[in-house]
């Protein structure tokens, strides 16, 4: 398993990870299998979805702020409770194939670390699992 970190620098914010992952894979050598990756936060999220037009990060953060606006009359003291819902529904993890030592990603798609209570110094984890 492998942790990288992530300096975000806004408090929305979609961040394209793949390479990082690339690269535990590359290292890891494995040709087949498996990739997790996790993100070990509250407020944050994974997701996959198009790298080849930039909008399209901006265009979900803004549709998600729509559907759960940050201020809300919520219960939540810290002020962050927008953030926790939109991580829940985004979800903490996302599986992708391996074969031939390649991400299974489609030609548009990346792996992205989704910001919702930024900034800040968060991390996310990779575990590859090689098919016996």
């Amino acid at each position: 398993m492998k942790q990288f970190t992530v300096r975000t620098k806004s408090q929305f914010e979609m961040i394209d990870i793949t390479n990082q992952v690339r690269t535990a894979l590359r290292e890891n050598n494995v040709k087949s299998g498996i990739c997790y990756v996790f993100v070990p936060h509250t407020t944050a999220a994974v997701t996959i979805n198009e790298n080849a037009d930039p909008s399209v990060p901006l265009d979900i953060i803004m549709e998600l702020d729509k559907v759960i606006p940050l201020h809300d009359n919520y219960r939540h003291l810290e002020g962050n409770s927008a953030a926790h819902i939109k991580s829940s529904l985004i979800g903490s993890s996302e599986a992708v194939f391996i074969e031939d030592g390649h991400l299974i990603l489609g030609t548009w798609q990346s792996l992205f670390f989704c910001e919702f209570d930024g900034p800040r110094t968060r991390k996310f984890f990779v575990k590859l699992i090689a098919a016996t």
